[in-house]
């Protein structure tokens, strides 16, 4: 059989490509029979929620994939390299994938604290690589090095070459993973979500970095994510995957102003929108429900339309803060101060300190959400861990009920720790990997002594499982045996478990997906209505602060830039530092989509058809 001829402006050409895994259960295919094309210099957004295949892809074409469990089931990967011309990179012997992976095709993963391995300094891992594909000795390899770090705006290059990846902020992390994917000039690079939680700002600056780089390089991107607001900043064209399928693709402009599949309207729909205030945002699901006469692309519409019918109006919120100040004072701030001593000079002495939270003052209304947000480092999680004790502040009071937690002692602040919650950003790390998630969300109800007995405790374990939409046949499995989102409403339901007035969400849906995002800003939301909780969410997103938050706090270096309501901090910040994360959210609408199509064609020139 003749082979079918390979269209020049293609870099990449992706053909029937079946990616499996054998489970338990029997034979897993992540990825089903999928085609596409990636062309010389442009961008090509992939994306979809965890498990889409998505991430399998990437591996697939990188031949990344482990064997066993996993296998290339079928289909070719053709890359076109300027010394071999076409070749099909499925079956390659080890030796020969080596001459292409890293030379010519290159990937930045997901999460640079893992990439990176903590025994060894920044510079000597990027060294590795360019000794690795280049003939060149260690002291040339060492100045490329430098210049690398340069070349991706590392501060103080030299100092960074010496450092190792726990002395580096997650950001400067990710310049280093971008730096070694580059150092060896590739013509295809695969970011698979390389700004999934980062901070905004932080986000913008890897975008910015990522499209300087390829106008520099000529080089072609595949950019992997969950986040369709991303893609829109940076993508030229659009690959919707949805359980190991290609449900849509087309230019990043057509995709947003007429999508045509159901999981493509959910996706762009999950995401908080900042020009109107929603009561909820739309899931997946309901875009997905399958009907018997099978119109999904009816039920979609009909679903945005029933959203943005139910928005909140501006009367109405400002009669829900009339009501909440009326209400009175949950939680009060007077002048919190956590500082950290910097030990140095002879002997270790104490000379500096830094002021992570600095005489920050405010009030949580009953029944209120106060969203807290601000880029890392800015003092948030330190201030939220301060407020309830678990990291001591060094002055200030922090009344809760009336009463000054922080002239509490032990017992006094074990017995209303119970009325204190606070959900973590990730999950896993917050679950005891050998309790299931049952005795954990009982565990809490024991310790303090609550509902008599544990046949009692199960019972309502099961009613909490419920309640935030988990099965009661859940309580027996551990946290390994589920998603990213379960694990989070499974935290959602340890924290509810001693019937709390008061929770801080530490970051709780910074590295979800937008759909799973959206069912649990829906359920904290529904929780809050329902039991009269009052939050502090804390978040670097100002777009998730925005739409849970009645009023909001915006914090930079320890202090309070403005507080206000949300809705008024958004349309109108006072503040340069406010406006810049403003500025930094990928907005995803047409005039900010026009404007990077056009900033990509004046720097590259109109894509080859």
């Amino acid at each position: 059989m003749k082979e079918a001829p390979h269209n020049p402006a293609n870099i990449l050409e992706v053909s029937g490509l079946e990616t499996q895994f054998q489970t338990e259960e029997g034979i897993l295919k992540a990825v089903k029979g999928i085609s596409f094309e990636l062309r010389r210099g442009e961008t090509l957004g992939i994306v979809g929620e965890s498990g889409s295949g998505k991430s399998v892809t990437a591996l697939s074409i990188m031949n990344l994939i482990p064997q066993p469990p996993g296998k290339i089931a079928a289909g070719e990967i053709n890359l076109h390299s300027p010394t071999a011309g076409w070749t099909n990179l499925v079956g390659l012997p080890p030796a020969e994938l080596r001459k292409f992976r890293g030379k010519e095709i290159s990937m930045i993963f997901q999460e640079p604290m893992t990439s990176l391995n903590p025994v060894f300094t920044c510079g000597f891992q990027v060294m590795e690589a360019i000794l690795l594909h280049q003939k060149c000795d260690k002291k040339t390899a060492k100045l490329k090095t430098i210049e690398l770090f340069q070349q991706v705006e590392l501060p103080r290059p030299e100092a960074i070459f010496d450092a190792y990846p726990h002395e580096i902020s997650g950001g400067q992390k990710q310049r280093v993973m971008i730096a070694m994917a580059i150092s060896c000039d590739p013509s295809i690079l695969i970011a698979d979500e390389p700004t999934t939680a980062l901070d905004v700002t932080v986000q913008k600056t890897i975008l910015d970095l990522l499209r300087t780089i390829q106008q520099r390089n000529g080089m072609a991107i595949m950019f992997i994510t969950h986040d369709l607001g991303v893609v829109a900043e940076i993508a030229d064209r659009v690959l919707v995957m949805y359980k190991g399928e290609v449900v849509e693709q087309g230019f990043v402009e057509e995709i947003f102003r007429n999508p045509q599949h159901p999981y493509t309207k959910g996706l762009l729909a999950c995401r908080p929108r900042m020009d109107l205030r929603m009561r909820k945002l739309p899931v997946i699901a309901d875009f997905m429900r399958v009907e018997a006469d099978g119109k999904l692309a009816e039920i979609a519409d009909g679903v945005t339309k029933s959203v943005l019918s139910a928005r909140v109006s501006p009367e109405e919120h400002q009669a829900r803060q009339e009501k909440l100040a009326s209400d009175g004072a949950i939680l009060e701030v007077r002048n919190l101060k956590t500082y950290f001593p910097q030990r140095n000079g002879f002997l270790g002495r104490t000379k500096t300190y830094v002021k992570a939270v600095d005489d920050v003052s405010f009030v949580v209304y009953k029944g209120e959400t106060l969203g807290l947000v601000g880029e890392s480092g800015c003092g948030k999680t330190t201030l939220g861990r301060s407020i309830l004790r678990l990291q001591e502040p060094t002055a200030g009071q922090v009344i809760f009920q009336g009463r000054d937690l922080t002239a509490m002692n032990t017992k006094d602040l074990r017995e209303v720790r119970k009325d204190l919650q606070i959900i973590f950003q990730d999950p896993y790390s917050s679950l005891n990997p050998r309790l299931t998630i049952g005795n954990a969300i009982l565990e809490p109800m024991q310790v303090h002594g609550l509902h008599g007995n544990d046949k009692v405790r199960r019972e309502k374990v099961e009613e909490l499982l419920a309640k935030v939409n988990l099965q009661p046949e859940h309580f027996g499995r551990y946290p390994h045996e589920f998603s990213g989102g379960q694990r989070q409403r499974a935290c959602i339901a340890r924290a509810l478990a001693v019937e709390p007035k008061f929770i801080i969400c530490d970051e709780s849906v910074s590295a979800l997906d937008v759909s799973v995002q959206a069912q649990v800003l829906n359920l904290l939301i529904g929780l809050r209505e329902e039991f009269g909780f009052s939050y502090i969410f804390i978040s670097h997103d100002l777009s998730v602060v925005k739409f849970i938050s009645d009023r909001m706090i915006v914090m930079n270096e320890g202090k309070i830039e403005e507080i206000g309501l949300a809705d008024e901090i958004y349309a109108a910040p006072q503040q340069a530092y406010t406006q810049k994360l403003i500025d930094a959210i990928p907005k995803g609408d047409d005039a900010t989509i026009a404007a990077a199509a056009a900033r990509r064609s004046l720097a590259r020139g109109p894509l080859p058809s």
